[in-house]
């Protein structure tokens, strides 16, 4: 599917007035607006079912992900937070369209631009996104798939729901997975902070790991990952729910940027397709110290998931 929308609307020094929006979230002046809705970008990702990014106007302050051409099944749904809790959706989009190319409804918080993030923690008194966005994002899917003229009707199935992000983005995955309605959590370059005053607004703390009820994932840069003692800790206090650590050695800004989203988003994929969709042979790549990941060289296996 060829690109339909491709050009932003200048706005001068305004700021974008989206008040009236039920889906606001955490809102910044900004130099230019989302772009209108349509699908944005060509069809990407390793799946079934070529996925591309949209601009919803019902869902102004996210970036939904899809299959251009909708499986006749209902999908899972993940709920994305991006690295530096960006309000840029796009900037993982390699990844996230990957994902929803094997048969995922993603939604990423965040407008639909492409845009570099403007969030600056060190002058911010609050993230450019925040934890309400992903209840948003669920309740904005439930309602979507009830509505019979909605094109998604029927296409989301919200009983089986997964949060991921990357650094402050896993943050936000963190705070929100206590919510009963996600099943499953994936952890990017990210962790609870060792030590207070870390570079994000988001207020999350060790003693909230003890409100997973679902099984967890942390994926890391390895030790020159920022975030790789953070998610070392992590691991060793969360003990009533399954729980994967593995490392690659490629650092804090992990492999999204490669083409698909490299190993970052197969091993989502796998972990999304164990957990949500009950797929065995995925679910290998993560069980018993004889796993899949366990056999490649490349990674670091700290800690195996249990059944």
């Amino acid at each position: 599917m060829k690109e339909v929308y491709t050009a932003y609307l200048a706005v001068g020094m305004m700021g974008l007035l989206i008040a009236g929006s039920t889906f606001t979230g955490t809102v910044l002046a900004a130099e230019n607006t989302a772009p209108a809705p349509g699908f944005i970008g060509e069809e990407g990702g390793r799946g079934d079912w070529p996925a591309v990014a949209q601009s919803r106007a019902d869902l102004r302050t996210h970036t939904l992900y899809r299959p251009a051409a909708l499986p006749a099944e209902p999908m899972p749904l993940l709920i994305w937070g991006n690295g530096g809790c960006s309000d840029n959706g796009l900037v993982h989009d390699k990844f996230l369209r990957d994902i929803a190319s094997h048969g995922y409804i993603v939604v990423s918080l965040g407008y639909a631009w492409r845009q570099p993030p403007r969030n600056d923690p060190a002058g911010l008194e609050k993230d450019a996104t925040d934890v309400a966005q992903m209840t948003q994002a669920m309740n904005w899917a439930a309602a979507r798939t009830a509505d019979p003229v909605d094109e998604l009707y029927g296409h989301i199935d919200t009983s089986r729901i997964a949060v991921a992000g990357h650094s402050c983005g896993g943050l936000q995955a963190i705070k929100i997975s206590a919510d009963p309605r996600i099943s499953t959590s994936m952890i990017f370059d990210s962790g609870v902070y060792n030590q207070p005053g870390g570079r994000s607004k988001i207020k999350v703390n060790k003693d909230e790991l003890a409100s997973l009820h679902g099984p967890i994932a942390y994926f890391t840069g390895g030790p020159t990952d920022i975030a790789h003692p953070n998610a070392s800790d992590d691991v060793t206090r969360i003990k009533h729910v399954p729980v994967f650590f593995g490392w690659l050695p490629v650092g804090h800004g992990g492999t999204f940027s490669a083409p698909d989203g490299g190993d970052w988003a197969e091993v989502a994929v796998h972990w999304l397709d164990w957990q949500l969709k009950g797929d065995g042979a995925a679910g290998g790549w993560f069980l018993g110290e004889d796993c899949g990941l366990c056999r490649d060289e490349r990674w670091t296996v700290e800690r195996f998931a249990s059944p």
